[in-house]
């Protein structure tokens, strides 16, 4: 039997919903689904940092939670975290910091992390006790499945599945071809 796997991002990019960061007239749009406890996703985030820096404004660049618990038990917490900054509009500097320390996900980790960010504290541990974020954890998490995104990272330029390797090089690749598309098509 073959698998069959979608090409296309069933779910578009939605101001109102997703983190993003870049112009949101950017030609170029690259979406990650990523797990802040996998080693792929600590490895392609200075990637997607050099990609960015090469594109400037012209390329967004959003992030979708895609936990997978079954290998990576802090996943879960720690995406509700992120979604607990993003309450307090500092979703991007917690993003970065806990897809840097993925060997310190653990309560202590996080609660540390919100100190040194300037959160609100109790607000934001209330939130992570009382599980506030954990349906928006859920919708990512579901629109990737209409994805069929398996793993991660998974990557989406301009709404069509990266297959490729995810090296500066590959992904820049991509993102470039997607530039040129975009401006033959005269959407730029």
């Amino acid at each position: 039997m073959r698998t069959t796997w979608s090409s296309e991002l069933t779910l578009p990019v939605s101001e109102k919903r997703d983190h993003i960061q870049g112009a949101m007239e950017a030609p170029v749009t690259l979406l990650e689904y990523g797990d802040y406890e996998c080693p792929y996703c600590g490895a392609a985030y200075p990637i997607i940092k050099q990609v960015q820096e090469r594109m400037g404004d012209r390329l967004r660049f959003v992030f979708r939670n895609f936990p997978i618990t079954t290998s990576h038990p802090h996943s879960e917490q720690a995406a509700e975290a992120a979604e607990a900054a993003a309450a307090q509009g500092r979703f991007w500097e917690l993003h970065d910091v806990l897809i840097s320390h993925q060997d310190e996900l653990h309560p202590p980790d996080l609660r540390e992390y919100a100190l040194r960010l300037g959160l609100d504290e109790e607000r934001f541990w209330d939130d992570l006790r009382r599980r506030a974020h954990v349906g928006r954890v859920a919708r990512d998490v579901e629109s990737a499945d209409l994805s069929r995104v398996a793993g991660t990272p998974t990557f989406f330029v301009n709404g069509r599945r990266h297959l490729g390797a995810y090296d500066a090089a590959t992904l820049g690749d991509a993102v470039r071809a997607a530039r040129a598309r975009t401006a033959r098509a005269g959407t730029e």
